[in-house]
């Protein structure tokens, strides 16, 4: 039994990439661009952002599926989709706000692959300042394109 309650958290970890970039795409860069624009905005100086509100798009069902997932005194799958949401959201702060914009400066300079790929195609994605034309609406799963630059900018330094 546990093994299941492991592999739904883990499977909705999974699928949660796809939400975001479903979100991402049609959500964030679509009808509520104007809580996303921020985001976008290279010349804001302030420490949040209207983008920071959609923690609340994962935030509240996760916590919803969480409370239905004990109703009752009883464990249920419920309980797993929404630590599964939840571990996702945690990885999103991590990874988004804290690697790659830095509002912590933790791992500066990296050379690892996947994480110079990922901060690549984060880059690649804001250098769209509107929300038309936009790429790389993912958050974790990178295009290889990006893998096969970082690989060859590693063989570059260590050949100098």
């Amino acid at each position: 039994m546990i093994l299941n309650y492991i592999a739904i958290v883990l499977l909705t970890f999974l699928i949660m990439e796809g939400i975001t970039w479903c979100t991402h795409r049609y959500v964030m860069h679509g009808f509520l661009w104007v809580l996303h624009a921020d985001h976008h905005d290279k010349d804001h100086d302030h420490v949040l952002e209207r983008n920071d509100s959609f923690f609340l798009v994962f935030g509240i069902p996760s916590f919803l599926l969480c409370l239905a997932g004990v109703r009752g005194g009883e464990v249920n799958g419920l309980l797993f989709i929404g630590l599964g949401v939840a571990m996702y959201g945690l990885a999103y702060v991590l990874v988004h706000d804290i690697f790659i914009h830095q509002r912590l400066k933790w791992l500066r300079r990296t050379k690892n692959p996947y994480f110079m790929a990922l901060r690549k195609a984060h880059k690649v994605h804001h250098k769209h300042l509107g929300k038309e034309d936009g790429e790389c609406f993912g958050m974790l799963f990178v295009p290889w394109r990006y893998f096969r630059e970082a690989f060859a900018y590693r063989r570059k330094m260590k050949t100098g």
